[in-house]
């Protein structure tokens, strides 16, 4: 399967930063995301907090992942995040690009 592309949301200086959420992922799959993307040289992750503070038992309690990597990251670097990205996507759901804003 073709991994999904995400359009980058933000560019600050030479880095680039995806935004990206499903409501339904787990905390602990979150985290997992975000510990795999680290394992890339350059890229660094972040969780959002829930925007709502009402709690439901089947939502996320994150709001999201941030990913922020240099704008010149190699080709082999960018096609490993998408492979993870796409290894997620395929066993929980399609991500979704979310504005920062």
């Amino acid at each position: 399967m073709k991994p999904q592309s995400v359009s980058v949301l933000t560019s600050t200086g030479n880095q680039k930063r995806r935004t990206l959420a499903w409501p339904k992922l787990p905390l602990a799959v979150y985290r997992e995301v975000a510990a795999h993307l680290r394992q890339i040289d350059g890229v660094n992750t972040g969780l959002h907090p829930r925007s709502s503070s009402e709690f439901n038992y089947y939502l996320s309690q994150v709001g999201g992942l941030w990913i922020e990597y240099p704008e010149d990251l190699g080709a082999e670097e960018v096609a490993r995040m998408d492979r993870i990205l796409a290894y997620y996507s395929d066993r929980y759901g399609v991500w979704k690009s979310i504005d920062e804003n």
